[in-house]
């Protein structure tokens, strides 16, 4: 019967091949190892496994930033729409510094260029949550659907009367 992979919270506590730090004790120090290992050409040494699991998690964080620029852009662009009354400088300067995250990251990655559509949907549903509890209503108050084209994300002015 075949075993299941092991995963890193698997991973023994006890050190491995020539004393090395196992993944599970200490991630810095294994990190610090594999990278040495790494530049010494010593590939048959590597912890692959782990190596791999952490290279996941690095694209998953980029992907997870580009979504959270999303959220909190969406969120304000939501405020903006729905309390006309309560605009301010702060929600013009958020929505500005969202846009410049969201470049800054497709401009690092790409690649997630290809799943702007899965962040806008993710980041609406969350920013739609977050625009509720700011505001103190139901988030049926707004659309279900994100209601903003992408080039309304990125381009659509939003300048507080006084900065006019």
């Amino acid at each position: 019967m075949a075993h299941p992979a092991p995963t890193r919270e698997d991973a023994p506590a006890t050190p491995h091949a020539e004393g090395r730090t196992r993944y599970a004790d200490d991630v810095y120090t294994w990190v610090q190892e594999q990278v040495a290992l790494l530049r010494a050409g010593q590939v048959d040494a590597l912890d692959l496994d782990n190596i791999a699991e952490e290279l996941s998690d690095v694209g998953s964080e980029q992907y997870d930033k580009l979504e959270s620029a999303i959220e909190v852009l969406l969120a304000h662009m939501l405020k903006w729409d729905h309390q006309p009354e309560r605009r301010s400088r702060s929600w013009s300067l958020t929505i500005a510094e969202q846009r410049v995250r969201i470049d800054k990251q497709l401009r690092r990655n790409p690649g997630l260029k290809s799943r702007i559509v899965e962040a806008i949907t993710d980041g609406y549903r969350l920013g739609r949550l977050r625009a509720a509890r700011e505001m103190k209503r139901s988030p049926n108050t707004f659309p279900e659907e994100c209601p903003y084209t992408w080039d309304d994300i990125l381009n659509r002015p939003f300048e507080f009367e006084a900065d006019r």
